[in-house]
C-alpha cells in the first residue's frame, strides 16, 4: 500500500498564482464608484448575452483543467490530482485575487452536483462519456427537477417515463424554474416511472439531452425584465436505457445525491452584496441614523455569522467528516442575509432606489431587491430547510402528513 507525498501548500500556492498570473490580471481593489455596480441576484441577460458568458467561462475553465487546476480533489481518471480539499480551498484563494470570469450557477452545477452524482450513480460508460467533461465544461448540465404541481415537494413530480417493448423510455412532463437550460447540454431529469409505487419509490432520473426532439425550453420572465429561469416541456421525448441514471426505482436516492451537494454550495451566496451594502452606508455623503446605524450594524454581523457557518463546513469536509447542521443551516443564513441586505438598502436610499439618478451604485439595487426573494424558494424553499433542520437536526417529531 502506497500513500500520496502531497505538495507543500505554500509551493502549491505559489506555483497556482504563477499560473494565475499567466492567464489573468491581478483584481483591482475595489474603488467606490468605479466600475459596474451591477448587485444582481438573478442576470437579465438576453438568450445571445448568456451565451457569451457561457462561452467566456468555458474558455478559462478548460484552460485551468488542462493546466492541472480545476480537477485537484478528482482522481487522474477524470483529470485530477487526487488532493485533499484545502488544495481546492487554496486555490480558490488565489484565483479570487485575479480578474477571471465570474462563475454563473450552470458551472457549479455541472462540477459540483451533477458530475459528482455521475461518478456515484453512473455505469461506466456514463462516467466515461461525461464525468471528465462536465469536469472540463465541454459538457454543461441543467437540473430538470421542479414542477408546477409539486412545489418543492421533488417526490410528488408528475413527469413520466415510460419503458416500451424495444427498451426505449418515452419522457412526458413539464419542468419549471430551471437556470441555464438555454445553455445546457445534458438536463438532469426525475421522473415518474411507477405511479403505483409509493411516491419516493416509483421515481428514476435520466439525462436528457437537450438539444432531443420534443425539448422545448421557454424564458420565464422576472420581475426584474430578465429571464434567467425557464420551463423544459418534455413531449415525447425518445431516450434508450443508457440515459438513465442509477436503478429504476431509486431515483429518489440519485436526487439527494444532488440536493445534499446543492446545499453544500449555497454558504456563500448574498455576502458580496452584503458587503455591498455596507460600503453604500460608508459613502453616502451624510450621517446615519440611529436606526440606520443599527441596520448596518446587524447586516455586518449576520454576514460574519454565516462566513463562520461556512468555515465550519469547510472544516469539517477538509477532515473527512459529515459537514453536520451547518450545511443544513447555510442556506437560511443566506437568505436572510439577502433579505436583510434588501432592508439596509432600502432605509438607505428611500425614493433613489425607484428612480434611476444616474448616480452609480443606487438604482442598481432594484434588481437585487426585487431578485432576493427568489432565492427563499430557489434550492428548496425556506419552509423546507427549516423542516430539514427540525426533524433531521434537532430530532423534533416529523410535522403530521396527510
Amino acid at each position: 500500500m502506497t500513500t500520496q507525498t502531497l505538495p507543500d501548500l505554500v509551493r502549491f500556492t505559489d506555483e497556482a498564482v504563477t499560473w494565475l498570473s499567466s492567464v489573468a490580471a491581478p483584481r483591482a481593489e475595489s474603488v467606490w464608484g468605479s466600475g459596474s455596480d451591477s448587485v444582481a441576484v438573478f442576470e437579465s441577460w438576453s438568450a445571445e448575452e448568456e451565451r457569451a458568458h457561457t462561452d467566456r467561462i468555458r474558455e478559462y475553465e478548460r484552460a485551468k483543467f488542462d493546466a492541472g487546476w480545476g480537477a485537484l480533489n478528482w482522481p487522474e481518471t477524470y483529470g485530477g490530482r487526487s488532493l485533499p480539499l484545502s488544495y481546492v480551498l487554496a486555490f480558490r484563494r488565489a484565483e479570487a485575487d485575479f480578474d477571471v470570469p465570474r462563475r454563473t450557477e450552470m458551472f457549479s452545477v455541472t462540477q459540483q452536483l451533477v458530475a459528482p452524482t455521475i461518478e456515484q450513480w453512473g455505469t461506466d460508460e456514463q462516467r466515461s462519456r461525461y464525468v471528465r467533461a462536465m469536469l472540463r465544461t465541454d459538457i454543461i448540465a441543467c437540473q430538470l427537477f421542479s414542477e408546477t404541481e409539486a412545489g418543492s415537494d421533488l417526490a410528488a413530480v408528475r413527469t413520466r417515463a415510460t419503458r416500451s417493448a424495444d427498451g426505449m423510455w418515452t419522457l412526458d412532463g413539464h419542468k419549471v424554474w430551471t437556470s441555464g437550460a438555454r445553455v445546457s447540454d445534458i438536463g438532469v431529469a426525475v421522473c415518474r416511472t411507477d405511479s403505483s409505487a409509493a411516491k419516493h419509490a416509483g421515481l428514476t432520473v435520466f439525462l436528457v439531452p437537450m438539444t432531443s426532439p420534443g425539448v422545448t425550453v421557454r424564458p420565464i420572465r422576472q420581475m426584474t425584465g430578465g429571464s434567467s429561469f425557464n420551463e423544459v416541456f418534455l413531449d415525447g421525448v425518445r431516450l434508450d436505457d443508457s440515459y438513465r441514471l442509477g436503478p429504476v426505482g431509486q431515483g429518489w436516492p440519485v436526487a439527494l445525491t444532488v440536493l445534499a451537494a446543492e446545499r453544500l454550495d449555497g454558504g456563500n451566496l448574498g455576502l458580496a452584496n452584503a458587503d455591498q451594502a455596507v460600503a453604500l452606508a460608508q459613502h453616502l455623503g451624510r450621517e446615519l441614523t440611529e436606526i440606520e446605524r443599527d441596520k448596518v450594524a446587524d447586516l455586518v454581523i449576520r454576514s460574519y455569522l454565516q462566513r463562520i457557518g461556512n468555515m465550519r463546513v469547510a472544516g469539517a469536509v477538509v477532515a473527512g467528516k459529515d459537514p453536520g447542521p451547518e450545511a443544513s443551516i447555510g442556506k437560511l443564513l443566506a437568505t436572510d442575509t439577502m433579505a436583510r441586505t434588501s432592508e439596509v438598502v432600502r432605509l438607505l436610499l428611500g425614493r433613489d432606489l425607484t428612480v434611476d439618478s444616474g448616480h452609480w451604485g443606487t438604482f442598481a439595487w432594484a434588481e437585487h431587491i426585487l431578485g432576493a426573494p427568489g432565492y427563499r424558494i430557489a434550492g428548496g424553499t425556506d419552509e423546507v430547510q427549516h423542516n430539514i433542520i427540525a426533524e433531521r437536526v434537532l430530532g423534533l417529531p416529523r410535522e403530521p402528513r396527510a
